[in-house]
């Protein structure tokens, strides 16, 4: 499922990230504009992985939003949040992303976030978000990361403080 801003409000829907007639490779992606936010849902195994590109803010959080919603889902384990594309978020993002966090745990599904840029590792850190929320380096650590450590534990590199700190799998 691909949302953009735009999309935010089609909760069933599909959002579409680029269309016939825009002159691109339909295979690729479209570039992002400033203020747009591009959103990515796929399934790996126990695993629903959320890919966030452009900037997450009040305007566009409702993408985010729908996107981590609808738990309980058969077999699913984790909710991996992909952040390598988002070059902004602001406080209502981060509220998203720790409120999808409680409603989660419940449900035994873990949330964690993969790759943030360090514009946002600051706003994890400064808030103090960073010691109730899993952070990955890359989807790919997080995938193969050891499952068994509770959410909140913060980041999983033991070595050094801080989500910015590199890990190792």
């Amino acid at each position: 499922m691909n949302l953009s801003a735009g999309d935010a409000g089609d909760a069933g829907g599909t959002g579409s990230t680029g269309g016939a007639g825009d002159g691109r490779d339909p295979g690729q992606p479209r570039a992002l504009h400033p203020g747009e936010l591009r959103i990515e849902v796929r399934r790996t195994g126990p695993v629903r992985i959320v890919s966030v590109a452009g900037e997450l803010d009040r305007d566009s959080v409702d993408g985010l939003r729908t996107a981590l919603a609808g738990l309980p889902e058969e077999g699913l384990t984790r909710i991996l949040v992909d952040l390598a594309g988002l070059s902004f978020c602001d406080s209502t993002g981060l509220n998203v992303l720790l409120r999808a966090r409680q409603e989660a745990e419940p449900a035994g599904v873990r949330l964690e976030l993969a790759g943030p840029r360090p514009v946002v590792v600051r706003l994890l850190a400064v808030t103090g978000a960073d010691t109730v929320l899993r952070i990955h380096s890359s989807v790919a650590i997080a995938l193969a990361a050891d499952g068994g450590r509770p959410s909140g534990a913060g980041p999983t590199d033991p070595s050094g403080p801080g989500p910015a700190a590199p890990e190792r799998p």
